[in-house]
């Protein structure tokens, strides 16, 4: 049956109102990420008034000492942050898979990806505070361990929900056993899972404040990049910022592109 005529001028209408309309929502969410990039390859002094094009900024990074040796923290950080939550959720993900199903216990794991950052943080101040535990880099590793575990957990999982039990049976029906399973059969089977998941919590680590904010404790030694960022910003945006920016929006999208990849490769 052919469609009205009115119809299709609706129908062509209603597309154009929310191309017109997805325009405008990325032209805001993005317009000002793609100004701040343009703005930190200005030559000039002022952060908003161009005077050139330049990779003076860029440069400037590198000669700065704080930067550089808060770039280095936030990388062993992550480092760990990485090893820990991803070993973690890997192992949380076949828990919660090979047991009996319970949404009251999946709800229980995943709380702290949903409560906010500033409840987590000042929690776990709490729990440092009563234990009279000195606050450092390993009190960040074991904060942010705890907050990007369950991403890495959820992100395992869908390769779990639809990987193939009966390959395990016949490892086990060949005499492997259960460590040679792991390693010979599950492993590979949800590796890029694995990897995903990896890069995931390689990136939460590296743009997280508030968590490493309250876990740092006091002192220079224990600051990370985005603190450092925030101690630079009190005192106003200069192109340097701007630089700092670009490089971890940069870094951050390309990890979070190449975790989704990832992780659409790990569903079968």
């Amino acid at each position: 049956m052919t469609d009205h005529p009115v119809a299709r001028l609706q129908s062509r209408g209603t597309r154009r109102w929310l191309k017109g309309h997805a325009a405008l929502v990325y032209l805001f969410l993005y317009g000002p990420i793609a100004m701040l990039a343009v703005l930190s390859f200005n030559d000039s002094g002022l952060p908003t008034s161009w005077g050139g094009f330049s990779f003076r900024w860029y440069g400037e990074l590198l000669r700065n000492p704080a930067i550089l040796h808060s770039v280095a923290n936030s990388l062993v950080v992550a480092f760990f942050v990485t090893l820990i939550a991803t070993a973690g959720g890997t192992l949380l993900a076949l828990g919660l898979e090979q047991g009996r199903p319970s949404t009251a216990l999946d709800s229980f794991v995943m709380v702290p990806m949903i409560i906010p950052d500033i409840v987590l943080a000042i929690a776990l101040l709490s729990f440092y505070t009563t234990l009279q535990f000195t606050l450092g880099l390993y009190s960040i590793v074991l904060s942010q361990s705890v907050f990007v575990m369950a991403f890495a957990a959820a992100v395992v999982r869908t390769r779990l929900r639809n990987f193939d039990r009966s390959i395990l049976e016949a490892s086990v029906d060949l005499g492997a056993d259960g460590w040679t399973t792991f390693w010979r059969v599950t492993l590979p089977a949800i590796l890029p899972g694995v990897i995903a998941a990896a890069l995931l919590s390689f990136t939460l680590s590296i743009d997280d404040f508030v968590i490493a904010y309250f876990s740092a404790g006091a002192g220079r030694s224990s600051t990370t990049f985005p603190m450092q960022i925030y101690a630079m910003i009190r005192f106003g945006v200069t192109p340097t910022i701007n630089a700092i920016a670009t490089i971890l929006v940069l870094v951050s999208v390309t990890l979070m592109l190449t975790a989704q990849r990832l992780a659409r490769e790990a569903q079968p």
